[in-house]
């Protein structure tokens, strides 16, 4: 179990389960090393690792790099996640997952993957769409204030994406504000499929402690108390209205700023004390949605449909996507 980090850093990632669950249910052979791509112009570019230049490191972190990297010929800039040859077998499990995922999703709310490569030496590379202002996490650090019109812009385009995903019988699992990657035009995208699921059967189990269980639902803890008509899918809402609610509060919701508990304080706090709310200044409106995303009865919890209905998104009109 990893200990806290630093409140902007909250962390809580639960280790992957051994058995089925840590088994990918669906085949993931690893991608030929290259995949060819349409462009708005409707030309296809076939994009090899020989073709991208490295700039410069993003970030580390688990059992991997991101670079930001260029292409030689076209100067176009992508994002490239290398997870290392002797990284840990379940990290190596999470990146074919990912890749598996990646490539039968085709949304503008979800990160577009370019390629994927098998670099000699043994790692394995995902080039990917670039995003150059970070995560949601990012701004948040940064000293972003996230106002409800600038909050209602964002869910739009999640929630947008998160339709996209569960219609498609992909579930996220793993939704949080380090997830979320945005550019200067606050244009959203979905990211990081290590932990997702594919539903293959409507009855598949979904209460499984993978991802990062500040997060996570309580039925995913307690699917006997909380799990109702459980399908998966309500997990993913639970964890958008968190990231909204520490998004437009500064820290995360169930925590004092600057509190460091240990994983099992929030696991009881999740499934034993109510719901976070906003704070008093928040409009009505905006406390009805989180109060749709955040109903501990997963059957009660709107789903991504019915909240796209909802007066805090409904009207979001977005120039590009």
């Amino acid at each position: 179990m990893a200990l806290v980090r630093e409140r902007r850093q909250l962390n809580l990632r639960l280790p992957l389960p051994e058995n089925s669950e840590r088994r990918p249910r669906f085949p993931l052979p690893l991608p030929p090393s290259t995949i060819t791509t349409t462009n708005s112009s409707s030309s296809t570019t076939t994009i090899t690792a020989a073709d991208l230049e490295k700039l410069h490191v993003l970030g580390h972190g688990n059992g991997g790099t991101v670079y930001k990297v260029r292409h030689k010929h076209t100067s176009a800039i992508y994002a490239l996640k290398v997870v290392h040859e002797d990284s840990d077998t379940a990290i190596r499990r999470q990146i074919l997952r990912e890749v598996s995922i990646l490539r039968r999703t085709d949304s503008p709310y979800v990160i577009r993957c370019h390629g994927v490569y098998d670099i000699p030496g043994g790692d394995i590379a995902i080039c990917m769409q670039y995003m150059d202002m970070g995560t949601l996490e990012t701004l948040m650090k940064n000293g972003t204030k996230f106002s409800e019109q600038l909050l209602s812009r964002i869910c739009f385009q999640v929630l947008s994406g998160l339709e996209y995903l569960h219609s498609h019988k992909i579930i996220h699992r793993d939704l949080k504000p380090s997830n979320i990657l945005v550019n200067n035009k606050i244009e959203v995208k979905i990211s990081d499929f290590g932990v997702s699921k594919i539903m293959h059967r409507t009855l598949d189990p979904c209460n499984s402690y993978v991802g990062t269980c500040a997060y996570m639902s309580p039925e995913r803890f307690d699917p006997d108390t909380y799990g109702g008509n459980y399908n998966g899918y309500a997990g993913d809402i639970w964890s958008l209205g968190l990231t909204l609610l520490e998004l437009f509060m500064g820290h995360f919701p169930y925590l004092l700023e600057g509190q460091r508990p240990d994983w099992a304080t929030l696991m009881c706090a999740i499934c034993f004390d109510e719901p976070p709310s906003l704070p008093e200044s928040a409009s009505e409106i905006f406390k009805n949605f989180i109060q749709c995303c955040l109903q501990k009865d997963s059957s009660k919890r709107w789903s991504a449909t019915q909240l796209l209905s909802h007066p805090f998104v409904r009207d979001i009109e977005l120039k590009s996507t």
